[in-house]
């Protein structure tokens, strides 16, 4: 059975090797890559695969809704505004600001 420092021993020469492979592998994927442009003339820019992040801008919803006396309108989404509740609760139907 091997003790502490043997197994330590050989952690340390398989951690150096795989370093040095993947150094090596790397730099012939880099190579492969380059030989690739220049046969097909193609840039950085050609390569680019970053997508705009960030929210997307949202959509704009067609009223449904309006308030004839003010012009404020709702599209239907959403929590309703003050003046809708305030009209619904004073007896008004929805039906009355559908545009």
């Amino acid at each position: 059975m091997a003790t502490l420092q043997e197994l330590m021993a050989q952690r340390a020469a398989l951690d150096q090797q795989i370093a040095e492979t993947k150094d090596r592998e790397r730099g012939d994927a880099v190579a492969k890559v380059r030989a690739l442009m220049s046969e097909y003339g193609l840039t950085p820019a050609d390569l680019s695969m970053r997508t705009p992040r960030g929210p997307k801008p949202a959509s704009k919803v067609a009223a449904k809704y309006r308030n004839q006396a003010t012009g404020e309108t709702w599209s239907g989404r959403g929590l309703q505004p003050k003046w809708l509740k305030a009209a619904l609760a004073g007896g008004a139907k929805l039906s009355d600001f559908a545009l």
